[in-house]
């Protein structure tokens, strides 16, 4: 009792900072895991941007953690525009996918493509809560679920022509909605990563791996992109069109040259608190 009387602040101190840490995450064993530099994976087209044949990836491409992620404060501001290229106006099939942490329940765009009324984008709603949506003309389709804050999900979205279906950490969560004609409603336009401009759905919170196909993922492709983790390549290298680790830069690395350029957007190392590997 008397070592205790003597000692206990010292202990109770301890327990706090402990505590803290904990919270923190440093003794997260993710901290530990090796992390891939920026640019350390990337698909090599020998016979340049577009072009199908031949193409692999190169680098260290076994799904080892980024240094670092994109962070969006959601403002009006905080974008990355990855430019006006043909094959990222998809006219047909598509997947759009991608590693999200959201801060709070907000309207917030991963991905979109040609601003508001767009031809496809991946974004978080507020009602419902985390939405998939493709435009043609004015019209959407709408495969919607909960989606935590605080925490990294793996979120997906197809369009097969015919249905439209939401993952999220490869679970099959919304849809198939059905839905007909071309996602192309609005032809050309920019893309944009963390905003959708026109209809103020800025993101706030952190996004990484952003992937771009111009076909149909399976369910067990998007079982097999989850399960490589925020570090994974993509896996289908023939219909990819567009790759944005944000691993410390806005570069698309899949060798389509739809370079981002960032607005606002920083890229921080400390992301791994609510991430937990597949």
């Amino acid at each position: 009792m008397e070592y205790l009387m003597t000692y206990g602040w010292a202990i109770l101190i301890i327990a706090v900072v402990l505590a803290a840490l904990f919270q923190l995450g440093v003794f997260n064993s993710t901290n530990f895991a090796p992390k891939a530099p920026p640019g350390a994976c990337q698909v090599f087209r020998p016979n340049g941007p577009g072009s199908t044949s031949f193409i692999n990836l190169e680098g260290v491409c076994s799904g080892e953690l980024p240094q670092f992620v994109g962070n969006f404060n959601g403002a009006s501001s905080t974008v990355i525009t990855v430019g006006t290229q043909s094959d990222l106006n998809i006219a047909g099939p598509l997947t759009v996918a991608g590693w999200a942490n959201p801060s709070a329940v907000e309207n917030g765009a991963i991905y979109d493509q040609n601003s508001c009324n767009s031809q496809y984008e991946l974004f978080f709603d507020t009602t419902p809560n985390g939405n998939m949506r493709v435009a043609n003309t004015n019209n959407y389709y709408t495969a919607s679920h909960f989606y935590p804050v605080n925490e990294w999900v793996f979120v997906v979205g197809t369009f097969d022509g015919s249905y439209v279906r939401l993952y999220l950490n490869a679970a099959l969560v919304g849809g198939p909605t059905a839905f007909s004609g071309s996602v192309n409603g609005h032809s050309g336009g920019t893309g944009y990563i963390g905003e959708l401009p026109g209809c103020g759905y800025n993101f706030n919170g952190m996004i990484a791996d952003v992937q771009i196909y111009n076909t149909s993922l399976s369910a067990n492709d998007v079982t097999a992109l989850y399960d490589e983790g925020i570090g994974g390549a993509p896996i289908d290298l023939q219909n990819l069109v567009g790759w944005w680790p944000l691993n410390g830069n806005a570069n698309d690395y899949s060798g389509n040259n739809n370079n981002g350029v960032p607005t606002g957007v920083t890229f921080v190392s400390n992301w791994y608190s609510g991430y937990t590997p597949p």
